[in-house]
């Protein structure tokens, strides 16, 4: 015996081997479900015998704390070794050979259980809403040695190994323990750390064949086709954002002006070789443009690590790792803190509704149906060839809550549009008759769903209340953004997809025509208060042979562009928060390509700069007067004038902060003719100045209309005052009162 290690020899050489003769046949295949249970130290009688698995190694010796060696005993010619032990030592490494070649490393298998009681209560039941900090993979320190600790659910499987570039992608060398009935394995590796490519390779129960997948909590990936997880550290970048953060709350409210840039980030602008710009490149071009143009937020569509680029993002299978095609987790998390600094806010497009079924993702991650539904009538959705969540199982609803956390509070981001809220919310979604199973009452409505949807909600908002949570909700479900406690869904704001579908069609309409089409484009003021609504024109608006937004004007291209500018003065006035697709601010004439980047040559030409122009207009007026955006959520905030007027499509209204603030008269006139005295009641007697045209000369337009005027005691439209105004053909005007001295 020399300072507690020993070798047996000859008869002596069955200690060091279990009981079970086919245990090292099961480690040295990689089927071995408690690799703990064999390798590392372990009290046999009076002493310890130290197990290691060395693959391709001839000799290992042990090198206790003083860096003395301690030959082991190969008792499987795979490459398992042994050493008994008199006293279980507090740290050691091993020292391998085979032929010339020799290398060290530090045995994973004497490290201990790693994760906490409360994280395996929490996980079990659900409810680990920081599941991000105990699954994954983070670099860390054990008994002050450096490595990476890694964690993954799997309860179907048999065995999780982690492979990768440090181990020659061999699933034997680093099989992970299982932490009874969480159905999570873990496993700390020294040596490993950030930049570390990896997978975990499952076998699942029974005799499939092991697969490997990437981590569904991993924090950055591999460029695509590649697509392993790579180790990444959470804590490395140096935030200056804390005055934005703090402020954030004034900003997010019903009653603050939101203005939104919804941008693709790898086709806004490309560098002269067609390559995507990085995050930290977007930060110094499109943060700057998007604050000069007078937005008060960027939307970025999904940068959740996907596959697939022509899905823009909406099929993602790495919900915690901002794409790598623009760049690091840092480099990311550089472009919300220039956006901050910018106090411009962020909100991510995010996809809780479904998931791809490509072979390294989530789809039988375990080899069972663990994220999504086993049955396709409820797991499988149609329109997009993916899965779908299992909502009702704890874990999955937590996996999803936690990640909505995650991108706020690693990534600093300001709120979540939460995508296709409408297929979750309905179990005959896109289904024929027999394609669907109804819920426990008999009915249509997917209570899984929405029961995590007001989960989220709670969670986020009881988080942080001056997040944002958006929904894209497209049908009549009633309490979208009511509060959960009173019934509703619990989102701040709504997309209104009525309005955006009426307003389109109204407007691609020939002038002509329009009066047979008038209810169409008021329709919206009877609803926009039932909601806390975005007016969205999307993505989704300009792609798919819809055309451009100019495209869908009508008329040559003078009229085209008096169309679009009378269109988007009607947007900016209307009740509802602002959001608008980029390239649309300028007025691109081809349909988005997410390939390529938007046409910017077109900035050369007057009518383009004039479109552009305006949005800035409307953008900074939006922002500066209070009548325009606080009664934005409120019937109170809102007076109509006139919206009867179908024979000269003209519409008037008052919007209103409620304060001491002067209101503000909108008046648009949508036909091809202009209406030279055209009387309209007003709520008070006064001097009323022009504010805006869209008929502005600076626009593109040719500055007709009236620009300052007096009211008349003449009574009009159920008011004792009124003005009389000219309405340039296909225009919106915005005025205000001036106070009185």
């Amino acid at each position: 015996m020399n300072n507690g290690f020993s070798a047996a020899t000859g008869s002596d050489t069955h200690v060091l081997t279990p009981d079970d003769d086919r245990a090292l046949d099961a480690i040295a295949t990689g089927e071995h479900g408690d690799p703990f249970s064999v390798l590392g130290p372990h009290q046999v009688g009076d002493g310890w015998v130290l197990r290691s698995f060395v693959p391709g190694a001839e000799k290992v010796d042990l090198l206790d704390d003083t860096g003395k060696r301690h030959p082991m005993v190969l008792v499987h010619d795979a490459g398992i070794f042994a050493l008994r032990l008199a006293a279980r030592p507090a740290l050691y490494h091993l020292s391998a050979r085979r032929g010339d070649d020799t290398w060290e490393a530090t045995d994973p298998w004497q490290f201990g259980p790693l994760m906490g009681e409360l994280d395996e209560h929490l996980i079990s039941e659900g409810a680990h809403l920081t599941l991000w900090r105990t699954l994954g993979a983070h670099p860390c320190e054990m008994s002050g040695v450096a490595g990476t600790r890694f964690a993954v659910w799997a309860p179907g499987a048999r065995r999780v190994s982690v492979i990768g570039d440090f181990n020659d992608w061999d699933g034997r060398r680093h099989p992970m323990r299982r932490r009874g009935a969480t159905g999570v394995w873990e496993l700390f590796i020294p040596g490993t750390g950030p930049g570390a490519r990896y997978k975990y390779e499952i076998a699942p129960a029974g005799e499939g064949l092991p697969h490997p997948k990437a981590d569904p909590v991993g924090f950055s990936a591999d460029l695509r086709p590649d697509n392993a997880s790579v180790v990444q550290a959470l804590d490395s970048y140096p935030w200056a954002d804390g005055d934005w953060r703090r402020a954030r709350a004034a900003r997010q409210t019903t009653q603050s002006p939101v203005s939104i840039y919804e941008v693709h980030a790898g086709s806004w602008r490309r560098l002269n070789d067609g390559s995507w710009l990085s995050y930290r490149e977007l930060a110094e071009t499109l943060v700057p443009y998007v604050r000069d143009l007078g937005f008060t937020h960027i939307e970025l569509l999904p940068v959740s690590e996907h596959p697939f680029d022509g899905s823009w993002g909406y099929q993602p299978t790495g919900l915690y790792a901002p794409t790598s095609r623009f760049g690091t987790p840092d480099d990311f998390r550089a472009f919300v803190d220039a956006c901050h600094a910018a106090d411009l806010g962020l909100i991510l497009d995010w996809v809780p509704a479904h998931f791809p079924d490509d072979p390294h993702g989530l789809a039988q991650f375990d080899g069972t149906a663990l994220y999504e539904h086993a049955d396709p009538k409820e797991g499988y959705h149609p329109d997009w060839n993916t899965w779908i969540y299992n909502l009702g199982r704890a874990e999955v609803s937590n996996f999803l809550l936690a990640n909505a956390l995650y991108w706020a509070q690693e990534h600093h981001i300001d709120g979540l549009r939460v995508d296709a809220v409408a297929s979750m919310l309905y179990r005959d979604y896109s289904r024929a008759d027999g394609e669907w199973i109804p819920n426990k009452h008999g009915g249509r409505e997917n209570l899984e769903s929405i029961e995590f949807l007001q989960k989220l909600n709670t969670t986020v908002y009881g988080h942080d209340p001056s997040l944002m949570v958006i929904a894209e909700e497209s049908t009549a479900w009633p309490g979208v953004t009511r509060p959960v406690h009173d019934g509703g869904l619990g989102f701040g704001f709504k997309w209104n997809m009525g309005w955006m579908h009426d307003a389109l069609e109204y407007m691609k309409t020939d002038p002509l025509f329009r009066s047979h089409h008038h209810d169409q484009m008021g329709f919206s003021l009877h609803y926009a208060f039932s909601e806390n609504f975005v007016l969205p024109i999307s993505h989704d608006e300009v792609v798919h042979g819809k055309g451009s937004m100019l495209g869908k004007m009508p008329g040559d291209d003078a009229a085209k562009f008096a169309n679009l500018r009378a269109f988007y003065s009607f947007m900016w006035a209307h009740p509802g928060k602002k959001l608008l697709f980029m390239g649309q601010e300028f007025g691109q004439r081809s349909e988005w390509d997410a390939d390529g980047q938007l046409p910017w040559d077109a900035l050369e030409n007057d009518a383009h700069k004039g479109v552009q122009r305006m949005v800035r207009e409307l953008n900074h007026l939006y922002r500066n007067t209070p009548a325009l955006h606080r009664g934005d959520c409120t019937p109170e905030g809102f007076e109509w004038i006139d919206g009867a007027a179908k024979d000269g499509s003209v519409f008037a209204w008052i919007r209103k902060s409620g304060a001491d603030d002067p209101a503000v008269l909108a008046v648009f006139n949508f036909s091809g003719a202009e209406h030279a005295e055209w009387r309209l009641g007003v709520p008070d007697a006064g001097h009323w100045s022009r504010i805006f045209s869209s008929d502005a000369a600076d626009y593109g337009g040719c500055d007709r209309g009236t620009e300052e005027i007096m009211s008349d005691p003449v009574a009009a439209h159920g008011r004792a005052h009124s003005v009389e105004l000219s309405l340039p053909p296909l225009s919106g005007q915005l005025f205000i009162r001036e106070k009185s001295e």
